[in-house]
């Protein structure tokens, strides 16, 4: 199978040496998203609105590999501090509300850029 690297300019481009994601067959792995505004370059200051922000990058990389949020079998959710879970879960349900992808969330000690969040994901391309 050939891995192919996506890429768009709807989503915030990485940061370093690798791909807002790889999709190899109809598998797609996305790289963490960071609430970015694209545009700007800036971040949101609250919780709410960065978990919005990386869910709609997330949403951009996953569309553009060709598969949509509800074609998202597992997302891990990074946070940076885990008492920011109840907000992040009110947004995330905005996102994902029904046939749930499974969900991973982990407390860390910091993320890049100090953001709150960042969240990757695993779609499965239906074809």
């Amino acid at each position: 199978m050939l891995k192919e690297t996506i890429i768009t300019k709807e989503a915030p481009k990485a940061i370093g040496p690798y791909s807002q994601a790889i999709k190899v067959g109809n598998v797609v792995y996305t790289s963490g998203q960071l609430p970015i505004y694209p545009e700007t370059g800036e971040m949101p200051d609250n919780i709410e609105e960065q978990t919005r922000v990386s869910l709609e990058n997330l949403k951009k990389v996953v569309e553009a590999a060709g598969a949509s949020l509800q074609q998202v079998i597992k997302t891990t959710v990074f946070l940076s501090d885990m008492s920011h879970f109840a907000a992040m879960n009110h947004v995330y349900g905005e996102f994902f509300t029904d046939n749930y992808p499974a969900r991973s969330a982990i407390e860390v000690a910091r993320l890049p850029k100090d953001a709150m969040i960042e969240i990757e994901a695993i779609a499965m391309i239906q074809s």
